[in-house]
């Protein structure tokens, strides 16, 4: 028996048994660990999924779309820190105003060739909503790749490159804003419905921003695979969306004419939206100035005890959070007024201007940033539910085009100001209320005149 206890021992087949149970401990504890590693990113996975997918939102198909701004809104921003070091930031004040003179002149780029060209295009093809979105991801997922060299030497090339995303971005979001009505759930306003999607993408770009600012150290190139792999998911996401966003049933084809006979426009729509254009472009131009103005500003006359990097993060994340919480705002009002709410905007911020200039300092500016963005937000949403309301469905992508390209014209336009003016506090803040002062003249009677009108839901 000793003899046969021996072989089996020398067999290997007592011991296997013993490795193999073992073995099956060893791996119950590993999936043990791994469910508890795991538990909370499926937990926040699922929490994300039940507020994307809330009050039919996932029934409609909208969850899917907020799902989809917060990929691309967190894409973007890996780009813009991959950049941010490299081509605005590098360089010393007497240097910086060229190279932001540049960026200007590069970012209206977009908004020219869209609203001629990719707006109509889409108007015409209906059915391809998703497939644009989708090809607008893929092409910015590669352009990250081609940048990826260049964002380390500096080479011209990344110029011609971050054109090109800005194009693709651009038109993503003019798509985007085509799709909402689309996948409306019941009982959802377009402006809660548009500040849903827009809030989505604004707490992913807060989540991503210190995520790229650690693949940055690493190198700005990582930052840029980052943002990659993002728009890769994005482009997988866009292509699952619902097929409804692609059906065209029930809606006016673009070649039958309106209007009396002519195809509706931007002058042929009502004068709702064309108050709201007015408006808009006045915070919109507010808004470049503020950035551009405050940004050479602060970086040579800091604010009183504080450092410019410390005095830019104050106003910047001021500016943020109105911003946010603008938008969260927009998701608990009703669309019954939006020209009630982008009068009511304006007046806040001629407000906080007026009283930026009097009281001109630390606190005020991170005041008027604060209401700059929180007015900005909730004007913008009310334009969109405009544009959607009034203008057929036949021209929506196309009149969303051309008010982007108006709107980021106005930016150009505050920025270009901003960066000529005299860097004195109160100067400046004295021509932020000017600006908006003259919006709020051009478009507020207009719109409280309007708001008194029924305005039928145009297919």
């Amino acid at each position: 028996m000793a003899a046969a206890s021996s072989s089996d021992d020398a067999s290997g087949v007592p011991g296997a048994s013993v490795a193999l149970r073992a073995l099956g401990a060893l791996g119950r504890a590993c999936r043990a660990t791994g469910r508890v590693l795991r538990a909370p990113f499926t937990g926040t996975a699922r929490s994300i999924r039940r507020a994307t997918h809330a009050n039919g939102a996932g029934e409609s198909g909208l969850g899917r779309l907020i799902e989809l701004h917060a990929v691309n809104g967190a894409g973007d921003v890996m780009i813009t820190v991959a950049l941010a070091s490299t081509v605005f930031f590098s360089v010393p004040t007497d240097e910086a105003r060229g190279r932001v003179t540049l960026y200007l002149a590069i970012t209206l780029a977009p908004f020219a060739l869209l609203a001629p060209v990719i707006g109509p295009l889409l108007d015409r093809i209906p059915h391809g909503r998703r497939a644009a979105m989708a090809t607008a991801m893929l092409t910015r997922a590669a352009l990250a790749i081609a940048m990826s060299t260049a964002v380390v030497t500096g080479a011209l090339e990344l110029y011609p490159a971050a054109l090109g995303v800005l194009v693709a971005s651009k038109a993503y979001g003019v798509v985007r804003s085509a799709v909402v009505p689309r996948l409306l759930p019941t009982g959802f306003s377009l402006v809660k419905a548009n500040s849903r999607v827009t809030l989505a993408g604004l707490l992913a770009t807060g989540l991503a921003a210190p995520v790229a600012a650690g693949l940055h150290r690493i190198g700005p190139a990582w930052t840029l695979y980052g943002a990659c792999a993002l728009f890769l998911l994005g482009t997988y996401w866009a292509l699952r969306l619902p097929h409804k966003v692609d059906s065209a049933k029930g809606e006016t084809n673009v070649r039958v004419l309106t209007h009396g006979g002519r195809r509706p426009s931007l002058r042929t729509v009502g004068p709702a939206v064309i108050h709201g254009l007015q408006a808009n472009a006045s915070l919109r131009c507010l808004s470049g100035f503020l950035i551009f103005f405050l940004a050479f500003l602060l970086r040579e006359h800091p604010l009183a005890g504080q450092s410019p990097a410390v005095s830019l993060a104050i106003v910047g994340v001021a500016a943020g959070a109105g911003n946010a919480i603008g938008t969260a705002v927009g998701a608990w009002l009703k669309a019954r007024a939006p020209e009630v709410i982008i009068a009511t905007v304006l007046g806040l911020v001629i407000t906080a201007a007026t009283l930026a200039a009097i009281f001109f300092g630390a606190g005020m500016v991170a005041v008027l940033g604060a209401t700059a963005g929180f007015c900005q937000a909730l004007a913008k949403l009310s334009l969109d539910a405009l544009i959607q309301r009034d203008v057929p469905e036949a021209v929506r992508t196309s009149a969303f085009a051309r008010s982007e390209t108006l709107l980021q014209m106005a930016w150009v336009v505050g920025g270009a100001i901003g960066m000529l003016l005299p860097l004195h506090g109160v100067l400046g803040m004295a021509v932020a209320a000017g600006l908006v002062t003259t919006g709020a003249l051009a478009s507020v009677r207009g719109l409280l005149t309007s708001s008194t009108h029924p305005h039928p839901r145009v297919a």
